[in-house]
């Protein structure tokens, strides 16, 4: 999701209601936000930033707001059982709930859903005080996930927040030993590239659609089972893009292969049910991003040497049939680090998948880095599957 780094343009595309402004944040459930933030702080160098809970007047969930860059993730923990996240991390485990889009008029665009078919989860509401108002509305989207309209105006507006005003009222501001150990060793994630969902087989196009009528994106990139496959598995996958192409949803389901894809064990294990498989962060750096995250101890992917084999000839062939530049950053840190690395007709790029984040194989992270590629590693694919292929079999579920 090639999201702004500034401030709204607030040109003609501000008549539009479905004007999509920015990722607002991520909103993960979890079963203990103040535990799970110093995973994602310590592994991933998050900033703990804000919190509301119950000593800021939040009676029925706790939410820590986890910044780095522009990506804020929100971590939401319930406080009693009646709230509708205890049973969803019952059922799913960990993982995304909300992928929130900041607009000029959330109840505007709220509405303008609802007329092109969505369906309401959570009906305009606004919360204020003398510094300001943030009014949220939403919509379901595949499976247990949903989109929230976020509008904001006084410290609440966008710009102010990524300066580091409060995210919105019932929120402090908190700090941990651990933002500066952050401070001084930055990850370097900017923000998020592209958010995946899983869907089930033959549900794929049905969600196209609804991305489509509901929410004007458009077809940006379609990849089927001769792109996604290996002897065993297969996806389909279609790329969807916000009409300002400012961000991006791939919708995944599965094809048929002689063993279980990645998609249908990521189903299995989530009560086959759809829902975000995976966060995809760009940086500038992805050497500098992936050695610190290694460090770390993230988990990532493995791939078999002979990938080093034949990349180079099949990138650097790609690049220069297209008049651009060889792949510059050192080849023999890129197979040090375990990167992996494709071409089209734009450039390049550099990408790597962690293990599941959680015990469940479901959620996962892709640090990605693009140098004027803007596709999603289709190069990739068969050497990404075998890798998962080979994780799938060490847990039984291939």
């Amino acid at each position: 999701m090639t999201q702004a780094t500034t401030g709204p343009d607030l040109g003609a595309s501000a008549t539009d209601p479905l004007n999509l402004i920015d990722v607002d944040h991520v909103r993960f459930y979890v079963a203990n936000a103040k535990q799970a933030a110093y995973f994602y702080a310590h592994t991933f160098g998050f900033r703990i930033d804000q919190l509301a809970d119950l000593t800021t007047g939040s009676r029925d969930e706790a939410d820590y707001l986890l910044t780095q860059g522009n990506i804020r993730l929100m971590l939401t923990t319930p406080l009693h059982k009646s709230h509708p996240a205890a049973e969803e991390i019952k059922r799913f485990g960990d993982g995304v709930k909300d992928i929130a889009f900041t607009v000029f008029d959330a109840e505007k665009a709220y509405d303008k859903a609802l007329r092109n078919g969505a369906e309401p989860v959570g009906t305009p509401r606004t919360i204020s005080d003398e510094r300001g108002t943030v009014t949220v509305a939403s919509i379901k989207t595949y499976g247990r996930v949903v989109h929230t309209f976020v509008s904001r105006t006084g410290e609440y507006d966008l710009p102010k927040v990524k300066a580091g005003a409060n995210f919105m009222p019932v929120f402090r501001k908190i700090d941990s030993p651990v933002n500066a150990h952050n401070a001084k060793n930055p990850c370097g994630l900017k923000y998020v590239d592209h958010c995946v969902g899983n869907v089930e087989e033959g549900k794929m196009n049905e969600w196209v659609e609804f991305y489509e009528n509901v929410l004007g994106f458009k077809m940006f990139k379609h990849f089927d089972d001769k792109d996604i496959s290996t002897e065993y598995s297969a996806l389909m996958s279609k790329v969807m893009a916000s009409g300002n192409n400012l961000i991006k949803m791939p919708i995944n389901e599965p094809a048929e292969g002689k063993k279980k894809s990645q998609i249908q064990e990521y189903l299995e294990w989530h009560d086959m049910t759809p829902g975000c498989q995976h966060l995809a962060m760009r940086t500038d750096d992805e050497l500098a991003s992936v050695a610190e995250l290694r460090r770390r101890g993230v988990d990532f992917l493995n791939l078999p040497d002979s990938y080093y084999d034949i990349v180079w000839d099949r990138v650097n062939s790609t690049l220069k049939s297209h008049g651009h530049d060889a792949v510059r950053e050192d080849h023999d840190r890129i197979r040090d680090l375990g990167i992996l690395v494709d071409a089209d007709d734009e450039g390049y790029l550099l990408q790597l998948f962690t293990k599941p984040l959680q015990d469940r194989p479901t959620l996962f992270f892709e640090i990605i880095c693009r140098r004027g590629s803007q596709s999603f590693g289709k190069g990739n694919f068969k050497a990404l599957f075998e890798a998962l292929e080979l994780e799938q079999e060490r847990r039984g579920n291939l």
